[in-house]
């Protein structure tokens, strides 16, 4: 019986798909959970922040807030502008979270513990990053409303300015991993945690979250949804579910960007010292920890900085980002070449 389930598993088009179906499924559902509770995460730290107590009412110690917050918005009636494009109004919002999704296709949670080890996962991985933009400004223009397209056009330049800055990031772990292949990188910072990428390109890795901030919208780069001019934004004609569905995208992407900069510069799945355990089980923990310290100071930084004015934003990201980031590039790939510490193919 169990050689007939292997060979229908593996050599059959039905088991193959059940197979993909299943792993699919064994990623999107943490992750959607995760998801639901960086929210009640989020607003603990910003309460431990400002000295209160954040939620704390619905469920021991405010646990099931997410899902009351959930059934809310599931209940509340969606409302279509109506001098708005209805079709794209409603999809816009499905981009953004799909997006954000569909990426975690090529993300390693252990040595072998991945739905497509492709090799080139991290040109794919800044492939659909970069689509999710186009949800912001199709909601933007869909909405006919000028703080939406406001907001939508403010998000679209600060999303490319930034992403010009982690694509020469990319090229530097690139240079030293010798490798596309997000698993590759991981085993080249195998020994230790003083083989992590973060020690020697740390200049890198600091232009890396911050420019992941401006990805994600979050303060002190929030700019696209300031409430102050633009009401909400791009999402100011937006209720229920399709708001929801961008509150969601925003914290997936900030848990993908934690765990791409987990996978980049700390290592990944590997343990921080050789003689911890780093079986599969602990490579899942480990790589875990990572992601939930980088989404710590996500929060920590919405919770302390006040937010830049947009010229200073688009001032920091192509006359200091994107000129230091160019320079590192160039002085790692002299480095490598001159220490003959260029990686074997």
């Amino acid at each position: 019986m169990l050689p007939v389930l292997i060979d229908f598993f593996t050599n059959n088009w039905l088991g193959r798909a059940l197979v993909i179906l299943a792993e699919c499924l064994a990623v999107t559902v943490p992750l959607l959970v995760a998801v639901a509770y960086m929210t009640y995460v989020d607003r603990k730290v910003w309460a431990s922040i400002q000295l209160r107590r954040g939620p704390n009412v619905v469920g021991p110690f405010g646990l099931l807030q997410p899902f009351a917050d959930g059934l809310k918005l599931m209940l509340k009636e969606t409302i279509v502008p109506s001098s708005a494009n209805s079709v794209l109004f409603i999809i816009a919002p499905m981009i953004t979270f799909l997006t954000a999704l569909i990426a975690w296709a090529v993300v390693p949670f252990g040595d072998g513990v991945v739905i497509a080890n492709i090799n080139v996962g991290i040109l794919y991985l800044f492939a659909i990053s970069s689509l999710g933009v186009y949800g912001v400004i199709i909601a933007g223009w869909a909405s006919n409303s000028k703080y939406a397209f406001l907001g939508a056009l403010r998000s679209a330049a600060q999303m490319v300015s930034y992403e010009v800055s982690i694509g020469f990031v990319l090229i530097t772990v690139l240079l030293c991993a010798g490798s596309l292949n997000l698993s590759k990188v991981v085993l080249a910072q195998s020994g230790g945690f003083w083989h992590w990428y973060c020690l020697p390109l740390l200049p890198m890795f600091v232009i890396y979250f911050v420019s992941s901030l401006a990805e994600t919208n979050r303060t002190p780069f929030d700019l696209p949804m300031s409430e102050a001019e633009l009401v909400q934004g791009f999402q100011t004609e937006y209720s229920s579910m399709p708001f929801a569905l961008f509150f969601l995208g925003e914290y997936a992407n900030m848990i993908l960007l934690s765990a791409l900069g987990a996978v980049l510069f700390l290592g990944g799945w590997m343990a921080p010292l050789p003689f911890l355990p780093s079986n599969a089980a602990w490579g899942v923990f480990w790589f875990a920890s990572k992601i939930a310290f980088l989404l710590f100071v996500f929060s920590w930084t919405k919770g302390t900085l006040p937010r830049y004015r947009y010229d200073q934003l688009m001032r920091l990201g192509w006359k200091v980002f994107l000129p230091v980031s160019l320079a590192y590039v160039v002085l790692t790939a002299a480095v490598l070449q001159f220490g003959g510490w260029v990686p074997k193919s």
